[in-house]
């Protein structure tokens, strides 16, 4: 089973990617918003995980998991990416400090990431241009890593599809 991991901050797009592409209606496990920086944020978050599927031209079936955005439920993310073949990174450009995001999540991931690979999806670029892509590349030069990274907007099924087939041109490389 081919398994693609969706992480990333809460509110970045990770259970709304999922949506619009999969092939059924996503299993998710959005609940209310207990705490005071997701109340502010959005009125649910996912806690356990966000489940869809796609498949690929091919006829090959990509299973799609989100994690929860918020760092106490990271023991979800071990779980989660238990035989993932890669990871996509959702970061929110409105957040206050989107590159400390990024730096976070490809901190938290970088084990699995060398093992696999990752694409990065920024959203949110109708609502803030606090940083441009090439902010983001930047950070990552600077943190030697070279990775695909792309402004998305989450609803966009096409948006989504680009960064699942760099991920497979990505695994396909190595």
């Amino acid at each position: 089973m081919d398994k693609i991991i969706f992480t990333g901050p809460m509110g970045a797009g990770k259970t709304t990617a999922i949506a619009s592409i999969s092939e059924i209606p996503p299993i998710s496990t959005d609940v209310r918003c207990s705490d005071e920086e997701g109340k502010n944020r959005k009125e649910n978050t996912t806690v356990a995980m966000d489940y869809g599927y796609i498949t690929l031209d091919a006829g090959e079936r990509i299973h799609l998991y989100g994690t929860p955005g918020q760092a106490r439920f990271d023991y979800m993310w071990t779980i989660l990416t238990r035989g993932g073949i890669g990871l996509v990174l959702m970061l929110d450009n409105a957040r206050p400090d989107p590159l400390a995001d990024l730096a976070f999540y490809l901190d938290a991931f970088k084990d699995f990431i060398a093992q696999t690979g990752v694409v990065i999806g920024v959203t949110r670029f109708d609502v803030s241009q606090q940083l441009t892509l090439f902010d983001y590349q930047q950070a990552l030069m600077q943190r030697g890593q070279i990775v695909p990274i792309f402004e998305v907007d989450a609803r966009q099924p096409n948006d989504v599809k680009i960064l699942i087939h760099a991920l497979l041109a990505i695994l396909q490389a190595v």
